[in-house]
């Protein structure tokens, strides 16, 4: 079988234009991606980034790192248990937290981000998408897209992993802390395992010193002042 590009499966344009939808919705679709460590923010951030759009008759979504391992991106044990996957499908299609799962974590979400954003909603995704590459990624294919580039707004929330760690809403920190200090590593970002910063993050944000109401105007600004929004 061959192993090189398919040769059967063509791009189809949609009758409907970005600027119909862009009229309709008095917005041009977009992806705001917010990325940090664990506990930095991110998710309070998206949540009532939202509600603020939502509020101001916006279209948004969110796109948050964990509920989507419950479907797209679920861990073998969930696709088991949950959806009648044999031992060896769950292995192939669920997704861990080891580097090559990670990617692949990131990139059906850049992916999945991009078709909301091409149908002219603001998705707004936060993950702690670790790896500079892989969100690279994500930006290159808005950029790349066969109907035309869709915005990609880097959004780093920068709090520092001292106070993460004193957050640890979800014992993550402590449970990595414990493992480095028994020997054994957990692969935990910003303990045993890389966050890489982005270099040009359209906004950089930090929850230590702003508050959740001046981050979402922050975007909120931003977005405007793009053209994103109207009205």
């Amino acid at each position: 079988m061959s192993s090189g590009p398919p040769t059967q499966i063509f791009y189809h344009p949609g009758g409907v234009t970005r600027e119909e939808r862009a009229a309709l919705l008095r917005q041009t679709g977009a992806t705001v991606w917010f990325t940090g460590l664990s506990g930095s923010g991110k998710s309070t951030l998206a949540m009532a980034l939202e509600q603020a759009l939502v509020r101001r008759g916006h279209a948004a979504y969110v796109l948050d790192g964990d509920n989507v391992r419950f479907g797209l991106n679920a861990g073998p044990k969930i696709l088991a248990n949950t959806r009648g996957y044999s031992a060896e499908q769950a292995a192939r299609f669920g997704l861990g937290f080891a580097a090559t799962d990670r990617e692949e974590n990131v990139r059906r979400i850049g992916e999945v981000a991009k078709l909301f954003a091409d149908a002219g909603l603001i998705a707004v995704t936060s993950f702690v998408s670790p790896y500079r590459k892989d969100r690279d990624a994500a930006r290159t294919a808005h950029e790349t897209h066969q109907a035309g580039a869709v915005p990609f707004v880097e959004v780093f929330v920068n709090t520092p992993i001292e106070v993460c760690e004193q957050r640890d809403p979800k014992g993550l920190y402590r449970q990595a802390r414990e493992a480095m200090a028994a020997g054994r590593g957990l692969g935990f970002t910003g303990i045993d395992d890389p966050y890489e910063p982005p270099l040009k993050p359209e906004l950089t944000l930090n929850m230590a010193t702003q508050t959740v109401e001046e981050g979402v105007a922050a975007v909120f600004d931003y977005l405007t002042a793009r053209g994103l929004l109207r009205g």
